[in-house]
């Protein structure tokens, strides 16, 4: 299991990297790339869609995830931790983050860098492939994107990006483990849904992180928990 460690490795070392350098990287540079990051995330997420077999059960499980995420304010969660990693982080290193810079702003961009981390479908599908085949190359390819993600990001957001490695860590090590025991219940046609609820969270991540849209997009991570179950309903169901 070399995937997860390597992936995460990038996240820790480009987070660090991006937070110590700071204000020395270029305001351009700082504007331009996470524009290109969110269009990346755009386009993975269309490309990710437009492989769907049942679209009825990819809009199903969107909206009863993101009910479910409204309903338990996962997003909420997930920003209250964000700031306690910020104070945490800021105890032991200084901030490279903007002092101006509004905390719901700040907030806004970490948990939408997070989901971009901890829940993208390369990673995802990579660590599960990791778990079945023992084929680390689509985790060790991502590492690369990842390391310069995290390092711009961090030019913005400080060090706590660099924390966002331990949660991305413990998602691929369960996701490995656990594929052993997932991947023989699926079929190509569920994890073409699974994929494309995907695609969609990622989709709506990019238009967060380019600020065109302030999508709730941890909300709708628990959609990814219902795509296979709701799939595979469908197709029993209508038998298609």
């Amino acid at each position: 299991m070399k995937g997860p460690w390597i992936d995460s490795s990038s996240v820790l070392l480009g987070g660090l990297v991006g937070a110590a350098l700071g204000k020395r990287v270029p305001e351009r540079l700082r504007t331009a790339l996470p524009m290109a990051f969110g269009l990346c995330s755009m386009g993975l997420g269309i490309a990710l869609t437009v492989g769907v077999k049942h679209l009825a059960a990819m809009v199903l499980s969107l909206i009863l995830g993101a009910l479910i995420g409204e309903l338990i304010f996962l997003e909420k969660g997930i920003g209250a931790l964000s700031r306690h990693m910020r104070r945490l982080v800021d105890r032991v290193l200084p901030s490279s983050a903007d002092e101006g810079e509004s905390n719901k702003e700040y907030l806004q961009t970490f948990v939408a860098v997070l989901v971009l981390f901890c829940a993208s479908g390369t990673g995802i599908f990579g660590a599960m492939k990791e778990g079945m085949t023992g084929d680390s190359s689509i985790l060790i390819a991502k590492s690369l994107l990842d390391f310069f993600t995290a390092a711009i990001f961090a030019t913005e957001l400080g060090y706590a990006v660099a924390i966002i490695a331990v949660p991305q860590l413990l998602v691929q090590v369960a996701l490995f483990f656990g594929a052993t025991v997932i991947l023989p219940l699926t079929n190509p046609m569920l994890i073409a849904d699974f994929s494309a609820v995907g695609g969609l969270i990622m989709f709506a991540t990019g238009l967060r992180i380019c600020k065109i849209r302030d999508f709730a997009v941890a909300n709708m991570l628990p959609a990814l928990l219902l795509a296979m179950p709701l799939s595979a309903l469908w197709t029993r169901i209508f038998h298609i």
